[in-house]
């Protein structure tokens, strides 16, 4: 096991990804973020978010001081909307709980919202050295093709025979070196598809290079069909510039972000449209349909653009899909201070070149 970790800090020392910004300055902080980020999301995308998001909430007193839609805009775009309003709680509970200093190991690390063992054991192992082993989709890849794991990692005893390895290939000195190498390796070599196994440093020792048949591991997750669902999005027009925007409950689907009003039914919607507007969806338009894409369901969104002469007044709506104070005329012309859904992002380009702003 020696001999795995040098050859891939050997690797990582003249290949490894250098210059990275949240390679500067290290501290669990900036670790945090970045591994928050990353989590399903590339580098590359990543980058621009973590420097706007550094710059407007350079430390955690300042990110659990802020308003939430103002964290949830600065994520508007890259999904999972959960990790942000963890990291805003878990931010918070620091400041709470800890005095404001990150905690310095595994367990407490693990008791902040968002955050599980191998996020926990990243943090401690790149900010301060400690000897912790991560498991993220990068390592299981790598382990799973360099030791032939059998069986889906989501399953329990699988799980824990990858914790296993990961324990037993961590090394005891240069840890934050080799966290950064294990993900580096499976981000840029040992890729889903394509591996470059001819550039790999564990070739030798890879036995699914060995029986050739790489891209057989890890062992995927049994498909299952995803479902369709449906949705109507109201675009409530009043004037020229004003739209009609909700922000969605706390949790669940783009929770906490600004949403036009949501409809399972063309009924439902008509209902609401009567008793808030007297108004009907008789000269509604008709967007082009969208479809968005959960990790769990596919969703089929029909916009349509009703307008009204009379803005309702917000405090007495009546059948409204959100509370009092959760609605708001949004003027198109301004830039809006919260986080969006990215089909609601889409529309509010749509509108603004249709009406030439």
């Amino acid at each position: 096991m020696i001999q795995f970790s040098d050859k891939l800090l050997a690797w990582f020392d003249q290949h490894g990804r250098k210059g990275l910004p949240w390679q500067y300055d290290i501290n669990p902080y900036r670790v945090w973020v970045s591994e928050i980020m990353l989590q399903q999301t590339q580098v590359k995308t990543v980058i621009p978010y973590y420097e706007k998001f550094m710059a407007s909430f350079p430390d955690v007193q300042t990110l659990a001081n802020a308003d939430q839609d103002m964290v949830l805009k600065h994520w508007s775009g890259l999904g999972y909307y959960a990790r942000a309003r963890n990291m805003h709680k878990a931010a918070q509970m620091i400041c709470d709980n800890f005095a404001g200093v990150f905690p310095d190991n595994l367990e407490a690390m693990q008791s902040l919202s968002g955050i599980g063992r191998s996020t926990a054991a990243a943090i401690l192992s790149i900010a301060s050295n400690q000897q912790e082993a991560i498991l993220d989709g990068n390592v299981k890849r790598v382990l799973s093709r360099v030791f032939a794991v059998k069986g889906w990692p989501g399953k329990s005893d699988v799980l824990k025979k990858f914790w296993l390895l990961a324990e037993q290939t961590t090394p005891k000195t240069r840890n934050a070196d080799y966290t950064q190498a294990i993900m580096d390796l499976g981000a840029t070599l040992c890729t889903r598809s394509n591996p470059r196994c001819d550039d790999c440093p564990l070739n030798d020792d890879c036995l699914a290079f060995q029986q050739a048949n790489q891209t057989d591991y890890p062992t995927k997750k049994p498909k299952k069909s995803m479902p369709e669902k449906q949705t109507i999005m109201l675009i409530i027009k009043h004037k020229q510039h004003e739209v009609l925007m909700q922000k969605r409950p706390p949790v669940g689907i783009w929770g906490g972000l600004w949403c036009f009003p949501q409809f399972e039914k063309v009924e439902h919607a008509e209902e609401w449209l009567v008793e808030n507007y007297n108004t009907t969806l008789d000269n509604a338009d008709e967007l082009p349909k969208m479809k968005h894409t959960f990790s769990h369901f596919h969703l089929h969104i029909q916009p349509l653009i009703v307008g009204v002469k009379t803005p309702i007044n917000l405090n007495k709506q009546k059948m409204g899909v959100m509370e009092q104070d959760d609605s708001l005329w949004y003027n198109i012309t301004t830039e809006f201070n919260g986080g969006l859904a990215a089909p609601v992002q889409t529309l509010l380009k749509q509108i603004r070149v249709e009406t030439n702003i």
